[in-house]
């Protein structure tokens, strides 16, 4: 009985994120109920609970941490700048005479809000006001047009600068630039890899997603190529300052997070979208998210600290480090268990929780950290799309028509799905395709 008390914690824990409690205030109630338990039956030593000021401490003094609410205000400042709508407008003229053109715009302006926002809910939700009506008006069939705007928003979960992948650096102990670095090119697989999808069931069922009708793209000619320059320049030039400063060793991630805030606001303000109204709502939506991301870093602490005084991760490192197989083994298992945990809890939750678990084992199998790191984000970048809980699929039905159903959502999800699970197995088939960019940055 003793040995499964940290199985057993663990399964607590998912038990009640299931049902509905929220995240941090799960882990810190779990925690303190088996250390209770664990003092109860002489297991646990009461002096492992002095560890956990120090590790709170530690937490406040984590530098790297401070690049969170600079990349969620930087997404929230250019959420309000009008960006994504003038990036939709445009690329929707330039593509929109071509079979699933505007399905392809939708894709394109969801890999270029996701190297300057990274906020899924934004992107979704924008491309689901602008993009869906226009695309069911004119003939898309229901559940393509809806899986093209979810999956392209998720693309701000691999596609850096991304906040999923700053808090995996810090849970693995390896550079943010070198993540950033290593999922530049699996985030171009994947959006590439949806821009197919679309050409071929444009080009094999044009039915699902006709043309637009010539007189409906209004500008065209000289007039559309200095609108795509001045519409895309600004965004291309704040991705380059913020990602380039960083892939080249002149700013840390937390620094060019605070450049790329500082680049957010002057966009804002050359839209004419900068007031005190906006700043204020920003800051607020910044508060919100970073609090919540420390409160579950909390909760996290507190339940792996206890997990650990139960014996907890000596039993599932003994489980893991055994199976036949070796990494091979434990790659299969770490990944099946991310994506299937994907279903039910969001990123957040599975980055505090499980990712402490596997990263241990990981370095014990002598593991490329950057390249486990990059397939643990192209995996949970999944959670967004699985049924029932999607994140991505939610935000989308809150802004969808009614002639859009939860079926035609989920439907649309599916094949998407599908592809960021082929372009998972070729990154872990094909290492270099995370390694190389790290590697002659050294």
């Amino acid at each position: 009985m003793i040995d499964w008390l940290g199985p057993a914690m663990f399964a607590g824990a998912l038990l009640l994120l299931s049902l509905g409690y929220p995240v941090a205030f799960s882990l810190g109630g779990v925690a303190i109920l088996f250390g209770l338990i664990g003092i109860g039956l002489g297991v646990f030593d009461p002096i492992f609970l002095t560890a956990m000021p120090q590790r709170i401490f530690g937490i406040m003094n984590n530098f790297t941490l401070l690049a969170i609410p600079y990349f969620i205000f930087m997404g929230a400042m250019l959420e309000k700048s009008g960006i994504a709508e003038n990036l939709l407008e445009t690329m929707g003229s330039l593509f929109g005479r071509m079979r699933g053109g505007l399905a392809l715009a939708v894709v394109g302006v969801g890999a270029l809000l996701a190297a300057t926002t990274g906020v899924v809910a934004a992107t979704v939700v924008t491309m689901g006001l602008i993009s869906l009506p226009t695309m069911l008006r004119y003939g898309y069939n229901k559940s393509f047009a809806a899986g093209v705007i979810t999956a392209s928003g998720t693309l701000g979960q691999i596609i850096p600068p991304s906040i999923v992948l700053v808090v995996l650096a810090d849970q693995l102990g390896i550079s943010v630039g070198d993540l950033f670095l290593g999922s530049f090119i699996p985030g171009l697989l994947m959006a590439g890899a949806f821009a197919l999808h679309v050409l071929i069931v444009s080009t094999v069922r044009p039915d699902m997603a006709p043309a637009l009708p010539a007189e409906l793209i209004e500008i065209r000619g000289k007039a559309l190529a200095l609108k795509v320059i001045k519409v895309m320049l600004p965004p291309l030039v704040l991705i380059l300052l913020v990602l380039g400063s960083i892939f080249f060793g002149v700013a840390t991630p937390t620094e060019a997070g605070a450049l790329g805030a500082v680049g957010a606001i002057a966009l804002a303000a050359a839209n004419r979208r900068l007031s005190l109204t906006a700043l204020g709502q920003v800051c607020d939506d910044t508060l919100r998210t970073t609090t919540m991301v420390i409160f579950i870093l909390l909760g996290s602490t507190a339940f792996s600290l206890v997990f650990r005084g139960l014996r907890g991760d000596r039993f599932i490192s003994d489980v893991l480090t055994n199976l036949p197989g070796g990494q091979l083994s434990f790659l299969a298992v770490s990944m099946v268990t991310i994506f299937i945990l994907g279903f039910f809890i969001d990123f957040f939750e599975i980055a505090f929780i499980v990712v402490p678990l596997f990263a241990p084992i990981a370095m014990q199998l002598d593991m490329d950290l950057v390249w486990y790191g990059v397939i643990i984000g192209a995996n949970m970048q999944t959670s967004f799309l699985t049924p029932p809980f999607g994140f991505a699929l939610f935000y989308l039905r809150g802004v969808a028509p009614s002639e859009v159903t939860t079926g035609n959502i989920y439907r649309g999800a599916i094949p998407f799905i599908i592809l960021q699970l082929i372009i998972l197995v070729a990154i872990i088939a094909f290492p270099q395709l995370v390694n190389f960019l790290p590697s002659i940055s050294r």
